[in-house]
């Protein structure tokens, strides 16, 4: 009851806060983003935007919401240098990037994950991310890995596309036009809702637009189509926090991919996407020439569909340029995610029996006065990145910081981690860095264990209070990787730990480490309080509700 308590009123607490400073503020949205290649600048500064219809000052690449999307092919070299321009000292005003699901093999400094894999790059700063994607291809996204900055705006899809896509056959349509990114939208910035025990969202966002209770009808995004084409569409759920049932209405979709895994295909109506996860599917345009709604409902308490809220238009051509009809219908065939199966490697790794890993571990998380504890630990950033400390000789886990907060793996070993989540919050998103996962137990009522043909992704619910999930992967990739909680304010309230694949082996597996990197951290750690940013920000959270964090 403490919690339900906190959570409500939270977030009567967080609606006032928006409503203190958003009167009357409606400005045109800044122009749609262009896309880049793998080789680009992507330049990190402060914008005003409405894409709501409620002004307020962003952290952006590329100077757009979302960033720009990156375009590469499967095999190709990625060199991203990441610019530091950021001036908003109620914001952040250091940075890091994150090229979420793609492993980086080799590559553990260009993770980008501040305090694990590197420092993070300070104003007027920049650093140069060269990696090697031989093996992946598929829908993924970037975002800050720097506190919870992300929420403040810089996020953006990547996709990386396979000329030998073996569903190649099932679409026409596969570009820049069919990636629909949904995020939620905040109109405090992070620095502040960081003290604040529990935050809600004050809209969706598809595709950079929406609209929020209470405001105006801004503008909501359209995704064209032609009758009888068939289009590949790639779903991005890069939200701070919640989960979105996405549907489309009066049509099917059929997935073909998880978070650039590739799937069997399988039909539904409407699939449960939580923050970090991606989805391809097909789209076959074959309804009547209409508008009709995209709905992306969000599980913060009290989301509607009304009013255009937490939507967006799917328009074929030849369509009026309209609002589409109500015409919601009840989800028949709803995606559950142990009804996916891998296309490729479809066997999880090892002895297909509970327990039977080299390596099986068991991590449960708990929230204590709105801090998550993983094992009785809170996570807590280390003041030297985890990767700077390896390569500095430490190969144990009592040798690496923060303590309690690092399991050291050995070398090609297949690890089973069992993952159960109490009390508040849920349910969590689990994403895990460097790998993809085999999902052997999905969360949810009456789920078994799969060891023959699970999915493989980077991020799987661990449902709520009384399931698990269940995950198995090979430790074949030298170097620290994080898991995590990939609700942004559960990850600032402690929900984390390392992984710290064979120490010893690091140096070896990564080669030379650019001096780039090594330069980051003395640069950062010679910044003041006033030129990290987020100046006043618990002062002004204490303004808008009591229930903050404790010092």
């Amino acid at each position: 009851m403490y919690f339900l308590f906190l959570y409500a009123l939270s977030f009567l607490s967080t609606s006032y806060a928006a409503s203190i400073v958003s009167r009357g503020q409606s400005r045109p949205l800044l122009p749609r983003t262009s896309s880049l290649g793998p080789t680009s600048k992507l330049r990190i500064s402060n914008k005003m935007i409405a894409p709501d219809g409620f002004m307020r000052s962003a952290s952006l690449a590329g100077g757009t919401f979302p960033g720009p999307l990156i375009m590469a092919n499967k095999g190709d070299q990625f060199a991203l240098t990441v610019e530091n321009d950021l001036r908003d000292q109620d914001m952040w005003l250091s940075t890091s990037v994150h090229w979420h699901g793609l492993v980086q093999n080799g590559t553990n400094y260009a993770d980008g994950v501040s305090f694990v894999t590197q420092c993070p790059i300070a104003q007027n700063g920049s650093f140069l991310h060269e990696f090697h994607v031989q093996n992946q291809a598929g829908t993924y996204w970037y975002h800050s890995h720097y506190s919870a900055q992300t929420c403040d705006g810089l996020r953006g899809a990547l996709v990386i596309y396979d000329p030998e896509d073996p569903y190649r056959h099932l679409y026409d349509v596969d570009d820049e036009s069919t990636v629909i990114t949904l995020a939620d939208w905040y109109h405090v910035v992070s620095p502040v809702l960081n003290h604040i025990i529990g935050v809600n969202a004050n809209s969706t966002l598809i595709n950079g637009l929406g609209r929020y209770t209470g405001g105006p009808e801004s503008e909501l995004a359209v995704v064209s189509v032609k009758y009888g084409k068939r289009y590949r569409l790639r779903l991005v759920a890069m939200s701070c926090d919640p989960n979105f049932v996405f549907s489309i209405d009066g049509h099917n979709l059929t997935v073909i991919e998880a978070d650039g895994v590739l799937t069997e295909p399988l039909v539904i109506d409407s699939l449960q996407i939580f923050a970090g996860q991606r989805y391809s599917v097909i789209l076959n345009a074959t309804q009547p020439v209409d508008n009709y709604w995209i709905r992306a409902l969000p599980n913060t308490p009290g989301a509607t569909l009304n009013n255009g809220l937490n939507s967006a238009i799917l328009r074929y051509s030849g369509a009026p340029k309209a609002d589409p009809a109500d015409s919601q219908t009840k989800h028949l065939v709803p995606l559950l995610e142990q009804n996916l199966h891998g296309l490729i490697n479809p066997v999880a790794p090892g002895i297909p029996e509970y327990g039977k890993a080299d390596i099986n571990l068991r991590i449960v998380a708990n929230n204590i006065g709105g801090y998550y504890y993983m094992n009785g630990v809170r996570y807590k950033p280390p003041t030297v990145p985890v990767l700077l400390q390896i390569l500095s000789g430490a190969q144990q886990a009592t040798d690496l910081m923060p303590n309690g907060s690092v399991i050291v793996l050995e070398s090609n070993k297949v690890v089973e981690l069992t993952m159960v989540t109490g009390g508040f919050g849920g349910p969590h998103p689990i994403h895990l860095h460097g790998h993809s996962f085999y999902v052997v137990q999905s969360a949810g009522p009456n789920t078994t264990l799969n060891y023959m043909n699970p999915v493989r992704r980077d991020v799987a619910s661990a449902g709520i209070q009384g399931e698990q999930v269940v995950m198995r992967w090979v430790t074949d990739n030298s170097g620290p990787w994080f898991l995590h909680c990939h609700i942004d304010w559960h990850l600032e309230a402690g929900f984390a730990i390392v992984m710290a694949e064979n120490p010893p082996g690091v140096p070896s597996h990564l080669g030379t480490v650019p001096d780039a990197w090594d330069k980051l951290c003395p640069t950062f750690n010679a910044l003041t309080p006033a030129q990290l940013g987020g100046v006043n920000a618990e002062q002004k959270a204490a303004n808008i509700t009591s229930l903050l964090f404790p010092n």
